[in-house]
């Protein structure tokens, strides 16, 4: 059985539609499969200008089924893990599959995602040791590129909305990671954060969330998850218990499988149907 806990202590803070438990339910068999008939999605290699590394960057970007520039979307950055790059979940987690298929289910809130390359350095590519320390401090680094010039391209090409509260920062592993020190850090930028397998790079918890009775209302959404084989499990968890702790409303889900695609596909199945829509902080059974 999957096991889904919500810590949250008060609904005032999320004053939203009930939601219970039998409606996060595992993806079903075929969620991550082509299907015929159904509207499709853009994916498009764009680049960008990153004045912080005085070189162009590449990123790929999803508009979902029926885009169109006459409306404005929310965005969802989805980052990848230390050994990949932009293409990483393209290659190996069909996240344009993945959400054609919720969107021709009706299950999605249009939004448009963009999958960087989480490596801010001038030779960013996932060759040779991807542990380097160069190349894992350029994971850290990759804040500022962000901030400073990716989010600002995305807002200047796309009819996207430019309120927090329709932003979202997400990643697997060493993305997770950084979704987590960046988006809680930043909440003045990303009011959904998610972190999928979070990988040692996740600053401590009293460092993440340091004003636990201040900043809790400024989330519409926190998601931590990990697979309860995986053998950084202690980290989502150690997470977790800081943020039970101090009363922070997130949802903390532990799921069969290790530290892999099929844990991570699932992660983006469940998180994504909950993004810029209402979300009541409900108590859930553990």
């Amino acid at each position: 059985m999957r096991k889904i806990l919500l810590t949250a202590l008060t609904i005032a803070l999320f004053s939203m539609v009930a939601w219970a438990q039998d409606s996060v339910k595992v993806a079903p068999p075929g969620f991550d499969k082509l299907r015929t008939g159904i509207s499709r999605c853009q994916l498009d290699t764009v680049e960008y200008a990153s004045k912080f590394l005085g070189t162009a960057r590449k990123a790929l970007v999803y508009t979902p089924p029926g885009y169109t520039r006459k409306k404005k979307y929310p965005v969802l950055y989805l980052l990848h893990g230390i050994g990949g790059d932009e293409f990483e979940w393209l290659r190996n987690g069909q996240p344009h599959i993945i959400l054609d298929n919720l969107y021709a289910e009706g299950k999605l809130e249009p939004m448009i995602v963009v999958l960087p390359n989480g490596r801010a350095m001038k030779d960013d590519r996932a060759v040779g040791n991807v542990f380097d320390s160069a190349k894992v401090q350029a994971f850290t680094a990759f804040e500022k590129d962000l901030l400073e010039n990716l989010i600002p391209f995305v807002e200047n090409t796309y009819p996207v909305e430019k309120d927090r509260r329709r932003r979202a920062l997400a990643g697997l592993s060493m993305g997770g990671g950084q979704s987590l020190n960046f988006g809680l850090r930043n909440l003045d930028k990303f009011a959904w954060v998610g972190g999928f397998s979070s990988a040692p790079n996740t600053k401590m918890a009293e460092e993440l969330f340091p004003n636990p009775g201040k900043d809790k209302g400024k989330l519409q959404l926190l998601w931590i998850s990990c697979g309860k084989d995986d053998n950084l499990l202690h980290i989502t968890q150690r997470t977790h218990d800081y943020l039970a702790q101090h009363g922070v409303p997130h949802i903390y889900y532990i799921e069969p499988g290790g530290h892999d695609f099929n844990v991570w596909k699932n992660d983006l199945y469940l998180f994504s149907q909950l993004l810029f829509k209402p979300v009541a902080a409900t108590k859930y059974p553990k």
